[in-house]
């Protein structure tokens, strides 16, 4: 579950056979459902029960995979992974490739989760798209959304 990115199916199988657990029926008595299952996957800091919906911990497994190749380029793991899928580039900006295991494809899902919610630090802003990176530190829309100007600025640095 940590490497591989599991079917929807398989997921909403799971998830019903946890609501059968908690909802089902015993001697053909169904038993009484006290809380949605939005409330019972909802975080207990916001008041649910914080059971997991098992598609969504899959993706934050997968994500946690991908936040250690950032973090840890000197792992084994991130060599093999570097040389084979993204030789000249960055990890966050790597394709699919042309024939993908399946585990990278688990990465590149986790990965496109965290991308979500990276943001980079400037620098000297040389590397930076005003445009195409997120840049600007706040909760939504962490790059401009329009140039007023007819032929607008590209980097940071600018």
């Amino acid at each position: 579950m940590g490497c591989f990115q599991l079917p929807r199916g398989l997921c909403q199988a799971i998830n019903a056979m946890i609501q059968i657990f908690w909802w089902g029926s015993k001697d053909g008595k169904r038993k009484t459902c006290w809380v949605s299952w939005e409330k019972m996957t909802q975080p207990k800091y916001l008041g649910g029960l914080g059971f997991q919906d098992i598609e969504m911990f899959n993706l934050a497994m997968l994500a946690r995979q991908a936040w250690r190749i950032m973090q840890n380029s000197e792992s084994l793991s991130t060599k093999l992974l570097t040389t084979i899928y993204f030789p000249n580039g960055q990890f966050v900006d790597a394709d699919l490739g042309s024939k993908p295991s399946q585990i990278w494809r688990g990465i590149l899902d986790g990965r496109d989760v965290l991308k979500q919610g990276l943001i980079r630090r400037i620098g000297n802003g040389e590397n930076t798209s005003i445009w195409e990176q997120n840049w600007l530190p706040r909760d939504v829309g962490m790059r401009p959304i329009a140039a007023k100007a007819p032929n607008p600025l590209r980097r940071v640095c600018e």
